[in-house]
């Protein structure tokens, strides 16, 4: 869990090395429409409405655009073989992430496709991840489109926070293992 919230360091298998499968469909940057996208225009700018200025200019998230949609083939391929890969059942996995997944728009050029519903929805510190982080980098505010690293940035962070998902029934067990051996103190 550490490594995975510390997002000045890499994670094997989750932001370098070999990334598993499944992670490797989270988060890709795509232009709209197909082709490749150009870095050294505004097809990294975002533009889709993410920030609103609050009481005294303060920055706070708004609408943006997304597209929900099911999950592909390949990802639901992905799903599978990493459900597999967990000793799961592809349900649980699917409970887990949510059974649709998003495509978050930078602009109308380009998105990251494939953010599983409950990846997006995931709150840290009373605000939602993925959706403060584009508040503070609409072009209005931040004054200039993404670098090619920071558009990474969300790609890597949607891949933590799938893998901390993808955590939770090992945690879970964890919590109920250590409860049920807790030490009970005498009264004073």
């Amino acid at each position: 869990m550490a490594a995975l919230l510390d997002t000045e360091a890499d994670v094997p298998d989750v932001t370098s090395g070999k990334i598993t499968p499944l992670l490797k469909t989270i988060g890709l940057i795509t232009k709209v429409g197909g082709g490749a996208i150009d870095p050294s225009g505004d097809d990294l700018a975002v533009t889709a409405g993410w920030v609103h200025r609050g009481k005294d200019g303060v920055v706070m998230p708004a609408k943006g655009k997304v597209n929900q949609r099911p999950y592909r083939a390949d990802e639901q391929k992905a799903i599978a073989d990493e459900a597999k890969a967990r000793g799961m059942k592809v349900q649980e996995v699917l409970r887990l992430l949510g059974e649709e997944t998003l495509d978050v728009y930078l602009n109308e050029t380009a998105c990251w496709r494939n953010i599983p519903v409950n990846v997006w929805n995931y709150y840290i510190g009373g605000y939602q991840v993925i959706k403060k982080w584009l508040s503070y980098r609409e072009r209005n505010i931040l004054g200039r489109a993404l670098l090619p690293e920071e558009t990474r940035e969300v790609m890597n962070m949607a891949r933590r926070l799938t893998a901390i998902i993808l955590l939770q029934p090992r945690l879970d067990e964890n919590y109920r293992n250590i409860k049920a051996m807790a030490f009970s103190w005498p009264p004073p």
